[in-house]
């Protein structure tokens, strides 16, 4: 299932569901001269759509594209619990460590998959959430 398109005061967002584990998937290239000794930070910046009460579990995973594309071979998966802010606009941050990075090294072009892992006992938010990043 994949996060749906959306706007949000003219600024796209994605949609992750609260009831059905939703993804999106993107396409980019390790800087050159990265180091990636302890893995990887990933940080999203997301809102709840009107919501200002529970919790969001998102999981992050990578994928080294040296395999065939037509197959998922992503890495195990990292997650963090966010609590959201009590104003639904304003923004939160997560922050996913990914120790698990599919042996990327400088310079390999990768994809990063966001999931929301709505049926979570800990992801409480019963709204859809807005990722702007």
């Amino acid at each position: 299932n994949f996060a749906t398109l959306d706007t949000r005061n003219s600024i796209a967002v994605l949609d992750f569901d609260d009831t059905t584990d939703e993804s999106a998937i993107f396409v980019s290239v390790c800087p050159e001269g990265a180091n990636l000794a302890s893995g990887l930070s990933i940080s999203l910046i997301w809102t709840a759509t009107t919501a200002t009460i529970g919790a969001v579990v998102w999981d992050a995973s990578l994928e080294r594209m040296t395999t065939d594309i037509d197959t998922d071979s992503f890495d195990t998966a990292a997650s963090v619990t966010t609590t959201t802010n009590a104003t639904s606009g304003v923004p939160n941050y997560s922050t996913i460590t990914l120790t698990t990075i599919d042996s990327l090294a400088a310079g390999d072009g990768f994809l990063l998959k966001i999931n929301r892992d709505a049926n979570n006992g800990s992801d409480t938010m019963v709204v859809e959430v807005r990722s702007a990043a």
